[in-house]
């Protein structure tokens, strides 16, 4: 572990591609302790983080490594974002039947409605903290009318979200377990009314989904729902967010965008890569002693891959650092690749492509109300996202 890559510290959450720079140069497979005190290995190149995706020898099911003696005490253990094929399969089809793209293609409608009232709150004001009021509530609702919650409590998912996301990084983690159990009883209680009385809704059909006779345990329930909710609507959060940013700090491209909408589908793919909301994969173990580009790796070591660093390799992207929305056919990793990749994205870019567009559309002169220097991101160990983004209205 060399001390030159203070990683995780204030320097480096501000701006971690200089460092990233310096390991894909020189230690691209690096040994580390992350902040949650386990120690594992950070991926940062482009053609390792693929290899490292599609190879089965890089697990997700920790218990398979224990026998599974492991009592697994997240919710999203249960999802098939910590599994391994054949569950992996099984829970991702289960869920498929009822987050489909045809599902997702017919909320176009109804996300622009929910963009142009947030849109219409901020007529007549001079600022905007873009994050709050835009980037969070939007996907939020969205979310929440798929799924038949009620909005009304968007703000309680706003607390559970940020205790988990935010305790990724082994902080707060009596707070984090106390939010989580408070989210657990609430679905509890949620699904106990929709098997009484099942609707349209997502979690309906969740509840009633099969798979050859196969139906979503309690436990799977739990998961998958927090993980629509929590990943589904972080992840928009943070795209609308760092996509502004990399706009306002690259006028050309946001005058470019303004003057060609049609440029929205690239530009959002390009802030996926640029400057992705989701900085790191979730955990990977290996299954199996191995040598990995000269390292020596055994059998249950921890596995984290630096998406926002493959995805600013200069052998995959020419011009990594440069925004560029005119980049096209960008291969980038931010929604991961192989078997894990994330069932939302498409929700994701929608949302994204709507909330820019129409902003721009609304308030096309709008500016940093402060300092970037000021701009606070937030910690943990998967998001990358500003707390508060405060613009000025013209």
């Amino acid at each position: 572990m060399n001390p030159q890559f203070k990683l995780f510290s204030n320097e480096f959450t501000s701006n971690p591609y200089p460092a990233y720079a310096r390991l894909r140069e020189t230690e691209p497979v690096y040994k580390m302790l992350f902040p949650d005190g386990q120690e594992g290995w950070l991926i940062t190149r482009y053609n390792d983080a693929v290899e490292v995706l599609m190879d089965p020898r890089f697990i997700k099911d920790i218990s398979k490594l224990y026998g599974g003696s492991i009592e697994q005490q997240s919710v999203f253990m249960h999802t098939m974002l910590f599994s391994d094929p054949p569950d992996h399969k099984r829970l991702r089809g289960l869920v498929q039947k009822a987050f489909t793209p045809q599902m997702i293609a017919g909320m176009r409608g109804r996300i622009q409605e929910i963009t142009n009232e947030l849109l219409d709150k901020a007529e007549g004001k001079t600022t905007m903290n873009l994050i709050d009021d835009f980037a969070f509530p939007l996907p939020i609702i969205v979310i929440c009318e798929i799924l038949g919650v009620p909005s009304a409590d968007r703000d309680k998912f706003r607390v559970w979200s940020n205790s988990l996301i935010e305790g990724s990084n082994g902080e707060h983690a009596t707070e984090m377990f106390k939010h989580m159990n408070e989210f657990i009883q609430y679905l509890s209680q949620w699904f106990e009314k929709v098997r009484k009385n099942p609707g349209y809704d997502l979690i309906s059909q969740l509840i009633m989904a099969e798979e050859d006779g196969d139906q979503l345990t309690e436990r799977e329930l739990y998961g998958v729902v927090a993980l629509l909710i929590i990943a589904g609507h972080e992840t928009t959060v943070n795209l609308i967010g760092n996509t502004i940013l990399a706009l306002l700090e690259n006028p050309d491209q946001l005058n470019l965008l303004k003057d060609k909408s049609d440029l929205i589908h690239t530009a959002i793919e390009e802030s996926l890569r640029f400057n992705g909301p989701v900085e790191f994969s979730t955990s990977r173990w290996a299954n199996e002693d191995m040598e990995f580009r000269g390292k020596s790796i055994r059998r249950g070591d921890l596995i984290v891959i630096a998406l926002n660093s493959a995805n600013h390799d200069q052998g995959q992207f020419k011009d990594a650092d440069l925004f560029d929305i005119t980049r096209e056919k960008s291969p980038h990793l931010a929604f991961g690749k192989g078997i894990h990749l994330c069932l939302g994205a498409p929700l994701a870019r929608l949302e994204g492509e709507i909330a820019i567009n129409s902003l721009l559309k609304r308030f096309p002169l709008i500016e940093l109300a402060v300092d970037k220097e000021q701009l606070e991101w937030r910690p943990g160990m998967i998001v990358r996202g500003i707390k508060e983004l405060p613009l000025s209205l013209k």
